[in-house]
C-alpha cells in the first residue's frame, strides 16, 4: 500500500480505491469517476465543511456542528446526527437534486435577522427567521410570507361604543365558531372610538371619546384570560377616531380628530412594554375614522374623513410597521367610505361598513402586498356605519356592533376572508353598541396560514 502525506492526514490508494484519512485500511469512499464527485461521504470532526471545485456529495451525513457559509451541491440525503447543529449561513446555499428527504436530528439554524435584512434579490424557497417578527418566513416568488404563529386561539374581543350612554363594557367570542358573545372585563375609563391593536397576547385601546371631548388614556388587556383592563400609558394627545395596525411586536397608531383637525401624527408602541407612544411619522393626508388592515409588515388605512367636504374619501394609506416614515399613497377604494371597518390574513384585507350619515351593505377587498385599488368583496348582512374595527384570524374575519339606520345593533356577521361573496350571520353581542373597538389574537398582521 502507497501512502502520500499531502497536508490533511493521509491520502492512500489500494485495491482502486481512494482514501482520505483513513491510514491503516486505504479503504476509503471518496470515489473517481470522469468529473470527480463523491459518494458515502461522511463529515467528522469539523465545524465548517467547504465544497471544492469539482466535488459533490451524493450523501452528506453531519454528525458533527457543521456551518455552511458558501454554495453546496448534493443530489443525495443530508442527515444531521443527534446532538449536532446544521447551520445554514446567511449568503450561503444548498442545491439539492434529486434528495427525497433532509432529517434533522436536533437543531437546524436558517438564516437570521430583521425585516431590513431579508436580501436583496430573494430565490423561491428562500428560508429564514426573522428577528423583527419573530417568526420564520419564507420566500413564495413574490413576497416572504411567514409560518403560524404559535399561542393565538382565534378569539375575537370588543369593547366600548355607546350603548344609552359611553360604555366601559368588554365582550369576547371565539371567530371560527358561531355564537353570542359572552363577558370578558371593563375598560379603565368607557367611551368610544377608540385604535385597537393587538399581538397573539395582549390587546391595546388608543383612546376615546368621552363626555364632551377625547382622552390620551390607552388601555391593555391579557387576550387569553378574562378580565378588565390595565393602564398602558397616555397617548401624545387625545384621539378619537384613529387607526390601529400590529405585527406580533408592534402597535401604529395613525390619523384621529384632537378634536378639531385631522391629525397627521403617527405614533407606535411595543405591545410588550408599558409606556408612552413614541413619534412613528406623518400620515400624507390627515384623516380620521379610516378602517384599517394589515399583513406582519404594511400597514394600510382607508378612506375616512379629511375634515371638510367631502366627507368621506376613497384614499387608501400605507405604511411599513417595522420602520417608521410617512404614509405614502397604496391604491383608492372602489366607494368612498367613513368609519369603515377592516378584517385581514395575512395576505388580504376586507372592508365592510362606513359612511358619513350613509349605510353601505358592500365590502371591499384589497392585496395588502401590491398596491392598487379595491375590488368588490361581496354584501354584508346589515347595511352599517360606526364601526371601528373587525376580528379575524387566518381564514375567517368576523364584525360586531355598529350602527344600521334604526340605531345601534349587537349583531354580528363574517366571511371567509380567501373567497369573496356575501357575509353571513354570527350571532350577537350581550350588548347594544356602535363606535366599539374590535381587536384579536390571529389577525394578518402576526403572519402564518
Amino acid at each position: 500500500m502507497a501512502t502520500y502525506r499531502i497536508g490533511i492526514g493521509s491520502f492512500n490508494l489500494k485495491d482502486n480505491a481512494v482514501g482520505i484519512g483513513t491510514e491503516a485500511s486505504g479503504l476509503g469512499n471518496l470515489k473517481v469517476e470522469g468529473t470527480v464527485k463523491t459518494g458515502n461521504l461522511d463529515v467528522t470532526g469539523v465545524s465548517t465543511f467547504q465544497r471544492y471545485a469539482g466535488f459533490a456529495a451524493d450523501d452528506l451525513n453531519i454528525v458533527r456542528d457543521t456551518s455552511l457559509s458558501g454554495e453546496h451541491s448534493t443530489v443525495g440525503d443530508i442527515v444531521v446526527g443527534l446532538n449536532s447543529t446544521f447551520t445554514v449561513s446567511t449568503g450561503a446555499t444548498v442545491d439539492v437534486g434529486t434528495v427525497e428527504s433532509v432529517s434533522i436530528g436536533t437543531h437546524f439554524s436558517p438564516p437570521t435577522g430583521g425585516v431590513e435584512e431579508r436580501p436583496e434579490v430573494p430565490v423561491e424557497g428562500n428560508v429564514r427567521f426573522n428577528k423583527d417578527l419573530n417568526t420564520l418566513e419564507f420566500y413564495n416568488g413574490v413576497e416572504w410570507r411567514q409560518f403560524t404563529v404559535s399561542g393565538a386561539s382565534g378569539r375575537g374581543i370588543t369593547a366600548g361604543g355607546t350603548s344609552g350612554g359611553y360604555s366601559a363594557r368588554i365582550e369576547q367570542w371565539q371567530i371560527m365558531t358561531q355564537g353570542n358573545a359572552t363577558y370578558f372585563g371593563d375598560l379603565t375609563v368607557a367611551g368610544r372610538y377608540m385604535a385597537p391593536a393587538s399581538n397573539s397576547i395582549r390587546g391595546i385601546f388608543h383612546g376615546r371619546k368621552i363626555t364632551p371631548s377625547g382622552t390620551d388614556t390607552i388601555d391593555y388587556i391579557t387576550i387569553a384570560s378574562s378580565g378588565n383592563a390595565q393602564d398602558f400609558g397616555n397617548a401624545s394627545v387625545a384621539y378619537i377616531l384613529g387607526s390601529g395596525m400590529s405585527s406580533s411586536t408592534r402597535a401604529v397608531f395613525a390619523g384621529g380628530y384632537t378634536p378639531s383637525l385631522p391629525d397627521l401624527d403617527m405614533e407606535y408602541v411595543e405591545i410588550m412594554t408599558t409606556g408612552n407612544p413614541v413619534d412613528f411619522g406623518d400620515m400624507y393626508t390627515g384623516a380620521y375614522a379610516c378602517g384599517s388592515v394589515n399583513s406582519s409588515t404594511r400597514g394600510l388605512m382607508c378612506g375616512g374623513t379629511p375634515g371638510s367636504s367631502p366627507y368621506m374619501s376613497t384614499a387608501i394609506q400605507q405604511l411599513t410597521i417595522a420602520s417608521k416614515g410617512n404614509t405614502k399613497r397604496f391604491g383608492d377604494l372602489s366607494v368612498s367610505r367613513s368609519y369603515a371597518a377592516g378584517v385581514c390574513n395575512s395576505t388580504r384585507g376586507v372592508f365592510e361598513g362606513g359612511g358619513f350619515n350613509l349605510y353601505f351593505k358592500q365590502m371591499d377587498y384589497v392585496t395588502i402586498a401590491s398596491e392598487g385599488n379595491a375590488v368588490e368583496f361581496g354584501d354584508n348582512v346589515v347595511a352599517l356605519v360606526q364601526r371601528c374595527g373587525g376580528a379575524s384570524t387566518q381564514t375567517r374575519g368576523t364584525w360586531a356592533g355598529g350602527t344600521n339606520p334604526t340605531g345601534g345593533t349587537n349583531h354580528m356577521d363574517y366571511v371567509t376572508i380567501a373567497t369573496t361573496g356575501d357575509a353571513i350571520d354570527f350571532g350577537d353581542l350581550g350588548y347594544t353598541t356602535r363606535g366599539n373597538a374590535t381587536l384579536s389574537d390571529s389577525h394578518g398582521g402576526l403572519g402564518g396560514y
